[in-house]
């Protein structure tokens, strides 16, 4: 008989994680912990849960025969998690957001606004490119510019943010207005994991053969190279323009045009708490639309449908 439900929690994430290293901080426990608790649901079934391979755990035939039940059983606790998450209708609380760095910049830039008359909130920014996982209350709140294909997330499209080639005025002196010198300048970009990135298809296809110089996996890492002079780079406008040491190369690149979305699992949009960080982001974000859609720093020169950079048919990257 299993009397502590822990140890199933502990026996899941070996199982998914694979070594007692990667589960313990899944779990965030010590290593032994996990160890110790693997060695109870053993005794407590009556057998061997796990092979100790070189570079793995394997779960055992029994073990797979627990593995789904075990799922189900986190499934139903994530659920039983999410629901009573509401119950107490409390505007009191943390709402924990999720975003990668350029999101994270915006936000911090308008925190002050956000969070004028929810002081009764306390704001979580979790920065990564990878999403949150909502079921498992990761993060409450997505924004995110890919919305997963899933049946229990609810999106609400917050912006549509534009982009543009930006670089230092010393490189914008060596424009003739011709795409080959464009081409020719040094580029900063992200690096292959990172071409679906805003953008990124687009300067491949322009530059052809040619890598840019410097590559990274991080917006604002490549923020700054552009800012220091090692090279030209797509940024969005909301950051490039703001930016006095930067100026705007390209008009506005439409293929680089990209919706961001506010995401929430469909079990917490009516928290209260929740609802009101929701509808104080949209507000917010629309309140800056002319600086998320370029329209601020945009000039004469970008701003016309200039004959340099308007590729013919054959050559007009997509993304």
């Amino acid at each position: 008989m299993i009397d502590d439900w822990d140890n199933l929690r502990v026996f899941l994430a070996l199982a998914e994680e694979g070594s007692l290293t990667a589960a313990a901080k899944r779990l965030g426990v010590s290593h032994p912990t996990v160890a110790r608790r693997i060695k109870a649901l053993e005794d407590s079934v009556g057998a061997k849960l796990f092979d100790r391979l070189p570079d793995r755990f394997q779960p055992t035939e029994t073990a797979l025969e627990l593995l789904h039940d075990a799922q189900e059983m986190e499934r139903a606790s994530q659920s039983f998690a999410r629901r009573t998450a509401g119950l107490s209708g409390s505007h009191l609380g943390t709402v924990r957001i999720s975003v990668d760095e350029t999101m994270a910049d915006f936000l911090a830039r308008h925190l002050q606004s956000l969070r004028e008359n929810h002081q009764c909130i306390e704001f979580e920014v979790a920065v990564a490119h990878t999403s949150a996982n909502l079921s498992k209350r990761e993060a409450d709140l997505l924004i995110r510019f890919r919305v997963p294909d899933l049946s229990s997330i609810v999106g609400r499209k917050l912006a549509t943010f534009a982009h543009a080639v930006y670089g230092t005025p010393a490189f914008a002196r060596q424009l003739d207005g011709s795409d080959e010198a464009l081409r020719a300048l040094p580029w900063v970009g992200f690096d292959s994991e990172h071409i679906y990135m805003p953008g990124q298809a687009w300067q491949a296809e322009f530059l052809g053969e040619r890598r840019p110089a410097v590559r990274t996996n991080n917006g604002i890492f490549l923020a700054n190279a552009i800012r220091d002079g090692n090279g030209i780079g797509i940024l969005p406008c909301f950051l490039g323009d703001a930016d006095p040491e930067l100026t705007r190369l390209t008009p506005i690149l439409e293929e680089a045009r990209v919706d961001h979305w506010l995401l929430v699992h469909a079990d917490l949009r009516n928290v209260p708490r929740i609802r009101i960080v929701m509808d104080a982001l949209a507000r917010l974000y629309a309140s800056h639309r002319r600086e998320i859609e370029g329209e601020v720093g945009e000039s004469e020169e970008t701003a016309r449908p200039a004959a340099s950079y308007a590729f013919s048919p054959a050559e007009r990257p997509a993304l």
